[in-house]
């Protein structure tokens, strides 16, 4: 049996795409949290789909990660016309 190191279990328990976008940090930002957001969510929908975690636990968990990657995505000021202010 092959040995996996801690890197290797790292990478397929929470992979990460390239971003191909138009770069800036906040863009960058924006995508990682996004890719977290929809794996945690899969993670989430198998826990509930193998009868681990009720439906209802499952809505309210998906829905505190949908207020917190909302709030990222205000605070980096995704989707306005103007970049956020320099603090």
């Amino acid at each position: 049996m092959a040995e996996f190191n801690q890197s290797d279990k790292d990478n397929f328990l929470y992979p990460r795409r390239p971003y191909h976008g138009d770069f800036t940090p906040e863009n960058l930002a924006f995508n990682a949290n996004l890719q977290e957001f929809a794996q945690r969510v899969g993670y989430i929908t198998d826990l509930e789909t193998a009868g681990k975690i009720p439906s209802e636990e499952a809505y309210r968990q998906i829905k505190e990660l949908w207020t917190q990657f909302n709030s990222s995505k205000e605070e980096l000021g995704i989707g306005n016309n103007t970049p956020p202010e320099a603090t």
